[in-house]
């Protein structure tokens, strides 16, 4: 498994992972997606062979906040680590932010897994999340 930047992909690619996912609001909005992705502070793709196994994608300042928006894998690509390479890599880029955040499905299973990576609840520290969605 390579892990590299995602200088430039193309839509369809991106389409297609997010889709496998079933995540379709954002391939009803294909412009936003790519507009999101040029924008990002950071993109990182995951190679099995040349062609892309999963994507992380971060937000933010890169000193104070790193919001990590995405992070998606193939179903036939899951279980296999490449979730953990993924977020490994990203966090090894900012070493030395302030906060790391996220927000995610609120299942066991994911809970777990952003656990073994260090992070915690935020109302495991006091603090609540608020969202406003469009």
């Amino acid at each position: 498994m390579v892990i590299r930047e995602l200088a430039s992909l193309e839509l369809d690619t991106l389409l297609d992972l997010y889709e496998s996912v079933g995540w379709t609001n954002y391939t009803r909005a294909p412009e936003m997606l790519l507009k999101a992705y040029e924008n990002s502070l950071l993109a990182l793709g995951a190679y099995d062979g040349g062609r892309l196994a999963g994507v992380i994608r971060a937000v933010g300042d890169g000193f104070s906040l790193v919001f990590i928006q995405d992070l998606l894998v193939y179903p036939e690509h899951q279980r296999r680590g490449i979730g953990t390479q993924l977020m490994r890599e990203l966090m090894s880029r900012f070493p030395d932010v302030y906060q790391m955040e996220l927000m995610t499905d609120n299942t066991a299973k994911t809970a777990a897994f952003y656990r073994s990576l260090g992070f915690v609840r935020v109302d495991d520290i006091g603090c609540c999340a608020f969202i406003k969605k469009m």
